[in-house]
């Protein structure tokens, strides 16, 4: 009987680059920076790795449809490659094939890479952009991904009779949070503090979404190196053994759709991958056994409700929670601690990498004091592709040894 791959990969080593609007460097550059980081964080030589997976989205403006980018950019030595693409969840499902790859027996030592190259060809959320655009196309003509997420917030003011006024309130406090993380943060792409008052004043994108509640776009790469926790205890035998706890995916089957079942106030592969995570994990209460979360914050709006999805906030009590800080960086359960993708951008198939990056390193304790995490022990990454009603969902669990 399956029983999932708790325990059986541990992470030997990981590398991200410095997000932002890298317009000297192309794709191969950010895969080698990142590369570099990670090859020296896992203490082993490239001639080690025997297999490799890379995310990305967008094919025709970045490594094209196969692996051979990825072999060619870092001169990996004729081992298989394989190109994998989730939506925004690109990022975490090639750290899902890598994982897999070890915990099946098949390798010893697997890369997992994540790139993305999106600043040279103006993409963006409006107007209606092509990642977005064929899926949404589907579903509603002319939407917009702003659009699409802002009807998160009016459902669920619906759905609680909760007024926009104090919704807004909340993912104002998201949107500060963040940026208050990303400014101590020498990787992300934008570091400036803003106030709450500056983010509740910007002009409107989608209403409630106001120009600081909307993610930006960026370039970028992150990797991952793993491996056996027997392979890991004996190359790094002085250092603790992050491990994968859990790897739980769920995407949308077209029900929520088709029937009045779904509300227009949740992301149901979110509600179902993090069950499915937490059985797998050993988890019963994530509200009181998570260290630290980072969750796919492409709109604040996302990441109010994720912090219900995943069942950390009580239903309806999720603004309740972040205006008391519940999700602060000297809170009980810190979310976005390196910034997120509000301040990092979102080269998408980079993403969930980064997230894991993030986590990996607070788990080992390895950030200045100002923005680490104390004595964490188990984190959470959510990254999500797609709309609300259509969409992937990845969710990672990583802990210490």
């Amino acid at each position: 009987m399956a029983g999932g791959i708790r325990d059986k990969v541990a992470i030997l080593g990981m590398g991200c680059t410095v997000f932002g609007e890298r317009w000297e460097d192309d794709a191969s550059d950010l895969l080698l920076e990142a590369f570099q980081e990670c090859l020296e964080d896992a203490r082993i030589e490239k001639k080690d790795i025997q297999a490799a997976w890379i995310g990305s989205h967008i094919d025709e403006v970045n490594i094209g449809k196969g692996g051979l980018y990825l072999s060619n950019a870092l001169h990996l030595p004729m081992i298989p490659v394989t190109r994998v693409e989730n939506f925004c969840a690109s990022g975490t499902e090639s750290f899902r094939g890598a994982c897999y790859a070890v915990a099946s027996g098949a390798y010893d030592i697997v890369l997992a890479a994540g790139v993305e190259k999106l600043k040279d060809v103006g993409y963006g959320g409006l107007p209606d952009s092509p990642a977005f655009g064929q899926l949404a196309r589907l579903i509603t003509p002319n939407c917009t991904a702003p659009g699409l997420f802002a009807q998160l917030a009016t459902a669920y003011s619906a759905k609680y009779g909760i007024p926009m006024a104090e919704i807004k309130k909340a993912i104002t406090h998201i949107s500060w949070k963040s940026h208050q993380n990303g400014a101590k943060n020498p990787r992300a792409h934008l570091r400036r503090e803003v106030s709450e008052y500056q983010i509740s004043e910007s002009p409107f994108v989608a209403y409630p979404l106001g120009l600081f509640d909307c993610c930006g776009v960026s370039d970028g790469a992150a990797m991952a190196i793993v491996t056996t926790p027997e392979i890991a205890r004996k190359l790094k035998p002085n250092q603790d053994l992050v491990k994968v706890k859990s790897l739980q995916i769920a995407v949308s089957s077209g029900e929520e759709l088709a029937y009045h079942k779904w509300d227009g106030a949740t992301v149901e592969t979110t509600r179902i991958a993090s069950k499915k995570a937490y059985a797998e994990a050993g988890i019963n209460d994530p509200r009181k056994e998570l260290s630290l979360i980072e969750v796919h914050d492409c709109f604040s709006i996302t990441e109010l409700v994720t912090m219900e999805d995943l069942h950390i906030s009580p239903p309806g009590q999720a603004p309740r929670d972040v205006l008391e800080g519940f999700f602060d960086l000297d809170g009980q359960i810190p979310c976005q601690t390196d910034g997120g993708l509000k301040c990092f951008g979102h080269p998408i198939g980079a993403s969930g990498l980064r997230m894991i990056y993030e986590v990996y390193n607070q788990l080992l304790q390895r950030w200045p004091e100002e923005r680490l995490v104390k004595n964490a022990r188990l984190g959470l990454t959510h990254n999500l592709g797609g709309i609300p009603a259509q969409n992937v969902c990845s969710i990672c669990i990583l802990g210490l040894d």
